[in-house]
């Protein structure tokens, strides 16, 4: 079981008349990860706190502070039970070529029908950060070969991707094109995740963004240090022609593995754009903002039902 507590915090040298803003930062529940319990703690307190389902399922929550402030601090705890995601077989995945055909021709009617696939077939399209392109189809093909399982060849790419970009804090930001990412060979797990999105949709596939969170280990011998965990972010590859029907599978390119139980997912869309941890709007006459984000992960004693 892990506790996750996620703060986020504004300052501002001039005084905000309100704020408006919505956060994704309550996990959700999917196969392999149950979250039991969460709070959500806003100062100042909000005039209105509406939380909501999005789109994609997940937990959202709209706010309103309309009293004067000079800071806005946002924490979000959840204790959860994380067993991981099912396991497939990479090698006893439909191949590639016979995926892409699976998912164009999924329907949600008739003896045939294929609800998850026809729900896949909206992350085969660009999306405002993730454009489909001949050059990321071209960086994707060495990994999807004629035959080729499409999750051994997701899994693949993924390593490839491991293999020839550099992890480098700085270099990109949140807007930042998968162009440019490719230009520069670096980035951050957002970046990478975007990248094999759009290799996998620039060849038909569906693929999704997902964010959450990875548990770390401190050094050996090193104390764990509060508030040094952060959000993460991968991908997730849609494998049809399963037994029982088709499933979605993570793959981290950041660290090339497949999900396991260290990972928290707490949302997914189309790409970043989908799940910010915090978007809104202030009303204040100044320029300038301090932010502050610190994250734990922490595993605790199993409990009791």
């Amino acid at each position: 079981m892990y506790q996750v507590t996620h703060r986020t915090e504004y300052r501002y040298p001039s005084t905000v008349s309100s704020s408006f803003g919505e956060v994704v930062i309550l996990p959700r529940n999917r196969p392999g990860q149950l979250c039991l319990r969460s709070r959500l703690d806003i100062e100042p307190q909000p005039t209105d706190l509406r939380p909501r389902v999005d789109y994609f399922g997940n937990r959202a929550t709209y706010f309103a502070v309309l009293a004067p402030h000079t800071r806005l601090a946002i924490t979000a705890t959840s204790v959860l039970r994380v067993t991981g995601p099912p396991v497939a077989d990479p090698a006893g995945t439909p191949d590639w070529v016979a995926a892409r055909g699976l998912i164009g021709s999924a329907t949600g009617v008739g003896p045939d029908a294929d609800p998850d696939g026809l729900e896949a077939r909206q992350f085969v399209l660009g999306s405002p950060l993730v454009s489909l392109s001949e050059r990321l189809a071209e960086y994707a093909r060495p990994s999807f070969t004629a035959g080729t399982p499409v999750l051994e060849a997701a899994i693949g790419l993924s390593s490839r991707i491991f293999r020839d970009f550099t992890y480098l804090p700085g270099v990109t930001e949140v807007t930042s094109t998968i162009d440019e990412v490719m230009t520069q060979r670096a980035g951050v797990c957002q970046d990478f995740a975007h990248l094999a999105i759009g290799c996998l949709r620039s060849l038909g596939l569906a693929a999704r963004y997902v964010s959450g969170y990875l548990e770390t280990q401190p050094p050996p011998g090193q104390p764990r240090l509060e508030g040094a965990d952060a959000s993460h972010a991968w991908f997730s590859v849609y494998v049809p022609g399963l037994p029982g029907g088709g499933a979605w599978v993570d793959v981290d390119p950041t660290n090339d593995q497949l999900v396991d139980d260290r990972y928290i997912t707490t949302a997914w869309g189309r790409d970043y754009t989908d799940v910010p941890p915090v978007k809104g709007v202030i009303f204040t006459r100044g320029d300038r903002q301090e932010l502050r984000v610190s994250v734990d992960v922490l595993r605790i004693p199993e409990e009791q039902d």
